[in-house]
């Protein structure tokens, strides 16, 4: 059985079309900040997730945004 994630208690069933207009750089690095607020990140860890993200190309920052928030967001093609 599919097992459902939580934020704060609500159930998170996320998918994020990455052909599609939420699947930009900018837009994830957007949703980052807001999901880090969620849970409550520091803003220094914040800011590092998100130099983090921001240290390469594309492909890396999908890699940095699913070992941070893949849990949760599901990213797909």
């Amino acid at each position: 059985m599919f097992e459902r994630k939580t934020i704060e208690g609500k159930r998170a069933d996320f998918n994020i079309d990455l052909t599609g207009l939420k699947g930009n750089a900018f837009f994830l690095l957007g949703y980052a900040r807001e999901l880090c607020k969620v849970l409550e990140k520091s803003e220094k860890e914040t800011e590092d997730i998100i130099k983090e993200m921001k240290s390469s190309d594309y492909t890396n920052l999908i890699q940095v945004f699913d070992d941070y928030f893949g849990d949760f967001i599901t990213l797909y093609i």
